[in-house]
């Protein structure tokens, strides 16, 4: 069994790799998201470990492509910033599972042999409006705070952005 650990931070991703060797599998880590699809042609893996904030990319854009290059690999998505929009997300686009970090060795070995976690099920069930909060927030995440680029993205007045911002802002401290 070949997994392909896809992850930035180079010592979880070793950290990972040492956890699933003792497992049985063969790994191999890539850092940088250009690096993927190529990586994974030329060794296809069976499974595939892939995280949602890679340095400069959503992981979340991976998956379609790993999945047209390996259809038989079980893709498993790992974050730290669960949300249900997103488990839905990826499962709409292909993953086989989706975790949260920390994750421990018997979650993830259970999502790689194919047995369905239901950790994202189990999120607490948010509001629209939480809803709404999570995705003004990973579209500013990737617009790298930006609340101009955001604002155009999401087809909003940037001052009802920075609004929006501040009422939750206020709200959490």
């Amino acid at each position: 069994m070949k997994l392909l650990i896809i992850e930035d931070d180079p010592n979880y991703a070793d950290i990972m790799a040492c956890r699933m060797k003792r497992h049985g599998y063969e790994c191999e880590t890539i850092n940088h998201a250009d690096l993927v699809l190529h990586r994974a042609r030329l060794w296809r893996p069976t499974h595939i470990l892939l995280d949602l904030k890679l340095a400069n990319e959503n992981g979340m854009d991976l998956i379609v492509p790993l999945r047209a290059a390996l259809p038989e690999a079980k893709i498993v998505l790992l974050t730290g910033f669960a949300s249900i929009a997103s488990a839905v997300e990826a499962m709409r686009r292909g993953a086989s599972d989706y975790l949260s970090k920390p994750v421990d060795s018997n979650t993830l070995l259970n999502a790689l042999n194919g047995e369905m976690n239901v950790q994202a099920t189990e999120l607490k069930t948010s509001s629209p409006e939480q809803l709404v909060w999570e995705h003004i927030q990973q579209v500013l995440a990737t617009n790298n705070g930006n609340v101009s680029a955001t604002a155009r993205e999401l087809g909003m007045h940037r001052r009802t952005l920075q609004r929006k911002l501040q009422k939750k802002s206020n709200y959490l401290s």
